[in-house]
Order: C-alpha cells, then structure tokens, then sequence
C-alpha cells in the first residue's frame, strides 16, 4: 500500500468504521473496488487504442 504503515492503516480503518458504521463498510469497499476495476479498464483500453 505504497508508503503506509500498519499503524496508518488501522487509524484509517477506524476512522471509516467510527464515519460509517460497521453495516456501510462493505457496500463501501464493493463500490471502491468497482470504481478501481472502471478506472484500469479504461485506462488500458487508452493505452491500447495509442499504441494502435
């Protein structure tokens, strides 16, 4: 995770589950995962149409 620490990370984690509550959490990272996976299909199909 680039240049996160373990300490980093659960301060994160509690943030999000102090914010959210632990019921949104996983409809959150579904919907975080979906826009990641968007974002490097299209990304590659970029890349792939310039090399053409």
């Amino acid at each position: 995770m680039g240049n996160l620490g373990m300490m980093e990370i659960l301060l994160i984690g509690l943030a999000l589950l102090i914010f959210f509550g632990p019921s949104r959490l996983p409809e959150l990272g579904k919907s975080l995962g979906k826009g990641i996976q968007e974002f490097k299909k299209a990304s590659k199909e970029l890349t792939d149409s310039v090399k053409e």
